[in-house]
């Protein structure tokens, strides 16, 4: 039976590092995408049988001091999200925006539903709007008049357009930044945007740079907040970790063989 749960123990482990290595995989796909905040598995071993329990009597006036336990594998417990700040890139781009700090802008989806993001590509639409490079809205929404020269975003979010025939910017909107009480229980729906769960909390909405929010650096860019160089070591450590694990199934099989042997 111990022979047995080995087997089983072991292929636990397997199972759990195929899942490490998908997500290292997936971290290091989007090592040059925009904004991109690295996820990693959190593991939890699984229910132990108890073969003895601490304390338990084992003659008279005399407890168990530790007992005997078997542990019987390993699970994901979950998938987390790391939002630690990333590296800014420099692109002269008065489009491109990055958040120094905690935040997120707001994306009006085609629904009507607000989505997330760390991604300040920006684009301009046919009708002005400020909007990213799958077509979605900013919001509030911000419109860039068609006579405009010249664009001006400040750290606090603040819009201004220099006009043609004016001297004087004028102030055509203002991006607000959300944040939210527990940012990894955002969900990833993908095109970098990610949704409000139960779990992230309702978001807080807010002027750039005040409150705990980051300010706005006009002509920036987040890079992706994903190391390589760790990554790569993660990917070595979940091949190392399978292999230990298929090598306990290899020698649980050839006991299990020498048994039936001595039995038969």
């Amino acid at each position: 039976m111990a022979m047995m749960n080995a087997l089983f123990t072991a292929a636990s482990g397997m199972s759990a590092q195929q899942m490490n290595l998908d997500v290292i995989a997936n971290n290091l796909a989007n090592v040059s995408t925009t904004g991109f905040k690295e996820s990693r598995v959190n593991f939890e071993n699984l229910l132990s049988q108890m073969i003895r329990t601490p304390g338990a009597q084992v003659a008279s006036g005399i407890q168990e001091p530790s007992g005997i336990s078997e542990g019987l594998g390993v699970r994901p417990g979950s998938t987390e999200r790391i939002f630690t700040q990333g590296t800014l890139t420099q692109t002269n781009n008065p489009l491109d925006l990055a958040i120094q700090g905690n935040g997120f802008f707001q994306i009006t989806l085609p629904d009507g539903t607000t989505a997330y993001t760390r991604a300040g590509s920006f684009q301009v639409d046919s009708t002005g709007r400020l909007v990213t490079a799958d077509g979605f809205p900013v919001s509030p929404q911000i419109t860039i008049p068609q006579n405009a020269i010249s664009l001006s975003v400040g750290e606090d979010g603040t819009v201004s357009a220099l006009l043609q025939g004016q001297t004087t910017p004028t102030v055509v909107g203002q991006i607000t930044l959300a944040n939210f009480i527990n940012p990894a229980g955002l969900m990833n729906d993908g095109q970098n945007l990610y949704l409000q769960t139960a779990a992230s909390g309702p978001p807080i909405i807010g002027t750039a740079g005040i409150n705990g929010l980051g300010s706005l650096q006009q002509g920036y860019l987040e890079n992706s907040n994903v190391d390589a160089v760790n990554q790569l070591i993660n990917v070595i450590l979940a091949q190392q970790a399978f292999e230990y694990n298929s090598r306990v199934i290899t020698s649980s099989n050839n006991m299990l063989s020498t048994v039936e042997q001595m039995v038969t």
